[in-house]
């Protein structure tokens, strides 16, 4: 199969296509990013590698992690970890508290900022002071790639602006659905 002419085909329809987006400029180190990034890559059943664009460039992973955390504890919490976060839709922002109040403290799914809150909770409890590195040691796994890190400057960034996260962890934590320090939480 051609796969790189496949690529090519998608990257060149998509280019031409009006960027409305915008980089995360509530973040101070994301806002910095250039807008107009965009890169493709496929691997194959037999690990070969096609891309098209900015794909070799390294880039932070944001929301992406969730699944990574998620598939993690459910590996180790199995159908429990659904009374602590659900899996249903929001509707809503992924950054909401309105929700989350209506509900107890129980985030609608790990997809939303307070549902990845809890599954880090759900993890810290788990790995106790090693808990990042035992997600990013398991994100290295799962990607096939050792050169996997973090950004400390993004890190920083993000804690330092993350007001919303801090709401929520809170709310969350006064329904009694977190376990552990919330600040060791929110650096996780």
């Amino acid at each position: 199969m051609a796969y790189q002419d496949i690529l090519d085909g998608i990257y060149n329809e998509v280019i031409q296509i009006e960027n409305t987006g915008k980089v995360a400029d509530y973040i101070p180190e994301l806002a910095k990013i250039d807008a107009n990034k965009y890169g493709i890559a496929l691997v194959d059943k037999h690990q070969n590698v096609f891309t098209k664009g900015d794909a070799l460039e390294k880039f932070s992973i944001q929301s992406i992690s969730k699944v990574f955390t998620f598939t993690l504890a459910l590996n180790h919490y199995g159908k429990e970890l659904y009374k602590r976060v659900g899996h249903e839709p929001s509707g809503n922002p992924f950054n909401s508290l309105v929700q989350l109040e209506y509900e107890n403290g129980i985030p609608r799914n790990p997809f939303i900022n307070a549902g990845a809150i809890v599954t880090a909770d759900s993890l810290v409890s788990i790995y106790k002071k090693n808990t990042f590195d035992n997600i990013l040691d398991f994100i290295k796994k799962t990607s096939n790639d050792e050169t996997i890190s973090y950004d400390e400057e993004i890190f920083e960034s993000e804690l330092a602006n993350g007001f919303r996260n801090f709401a929520l962890i809170n709310m969350i934590k006064s329904f009694n659905n977190i376990n552990n320090n919330i600040d060791e939480v929110i650096d996780t």
